[in-house]
């Protein structure tokens, strides 16, 4: 089993930025990639960010030159800076991760808690 466990969200004015991170623990054998997510009420839950285990990244059009998602070097924790925030970014984020496990030939995916943001006008 994995566990993602996520911080940083909160209320911020539009223009202001949040730090979202998610650390990743248990039988970890590789990340191949890990992400976020979000969903806002009435929505479904859409793609925000991504990076790949060789470092490779992509983001949804709408986050695109605002948000950036990076690594920490353990490789165990995944920052989303999230710059010049808007409020149709408010949401629930959610990290996502799919993962080798140790005796498990596959992959999993496997997703957080999710932590609430809100951007006020």
């Amino acid at each position: 089993q994995v566990q993602l466990v996520e911080s940083g969200g909160g209320l911020v004015q539009a223009g202001g930025s949040l730090r979202l991170s998610c650390a990743a623990s248990g039988n970890i054998f590789r990340i191949w990639a890990m992400g976020w997510y979000r969903q806002a009420p009435g929505k479904q839950r859409e793609f925000v960010a991504r990076i790949t285990s060789d470092g490779s990244t992509n983001y949804a059009d709408s986050v695109k030159g605002r948000f950036t998602i990076s690594e920490d070097n353990a490789k165990t924790t995944r920052y989303l800076q999230m710059n010049s925030l808007k409020p149709e970014d408010t949401a629930v984020y959610y990290c996502n991760a799919d993962v080798a496990e140790y005796g498990d030939s596959g992959s999993n995916d496997y997703w957080g808690q999710g932590t609430q943001v809100t951007v006020s006008s």
